[in-house]
């Protein structure tokens, strides 16, 4: 499904003209897509004008890679995950409500089909630290994760980074939905009512997988500890 980007650089998008293979902009006069929102440009892409897919995918192929690889823990794996659910967000663009922000359906998009994939393969190697496939400080970096901020209690505060080889095995064991709860709160800062939105669930369970996903992290890491 890869077309030839460079591991951990989704950027390029070699196979962007599976989507937009129809989409014609001749004609038409240039835009300037700052000016516009999300729900705009989404708009204009649904009348087959291929500069608006690009700034879609110029908005969010970062942030949905960014979520993805968090995720999965392979910067590959990920590419193609993302370039998946941006495939299949495109050719679905006709049944985005936009009563709803663009970014939560896009991102529960990526989100589905990332969690079904580790539902499959039950792929649960994790690293709060950045993939285990990181070839330089900037990657690992950038697919690093933070379970909890620095408002968090001191009980809550389980991402230690002493404790860089116990964490990563205690994040492995979260089931993937407390994983997801996770990663789009405390990394990507969704708020609870938009985490609701992604993951399709409600507010109320967002928190509980939440709760339960620091609760396991911190009695996992007790015990290490002990």
């Amino acid at each position: 499904m890869r077309r030839g980007r460079p591991p951990g650089n989704p950027r390029g998008s070699a196979w962007f003209p599976l989507i937009t293979a129809k989409a014609q902009d001749s004609g038409v006069p240039p835009l300037e897509y700052a000016a516009l929102d999300d729900r705009e440009v989404v708009a204009l892409a649904c009348k087959g004008r291929e500069t608006a897919f690009r700034e879609l995918l110029a908005r969010y192929e970062r942030p949905v890679f960014s979520l993805v690889v968090r995720m999965v823990r392979d910067p590959s794996l990920a590419e193609d995950l993302a370039q998946e659910a941006f495939v299949k967000a495109f050719h679905a663009l006709g049944s985005y409500d936009p009563r709803y922000k663009f970014s939560s359906w896009l991102f529960k998009i990526a989100n589905n089909l990332t969690i079904d994939h580790l539902r499959k393969k039950q792929l649960d190697t994790v690293s709060i630290h950045g993939a285990p496939s990181a070839g330089s400080s900037e990657e690992e970096a950038r697919t690093s994760i933070a379970v909890v901020d620095t408002g968090e209690t001191p009980e809550e505060y389980t991402a230690n980074r002493e404790l860089g080889g116990q964490i990563e095995v205690a994040i492995g064991r979260l089931r993937p939905e407390y994983r997801t709860a996770i990663l789009l709160r405390h990394v990507e800062g969704h708020t609870y009512e938009e985490v609701a939105e992604i993951m399709e669930v409600p507010l109320g369970t967002v928190k509980t997988y939440i709760h339960r996903g620091r609760s396991e992290l911190k009695d996992f890491l007790a015990e290490v500890a002990a």
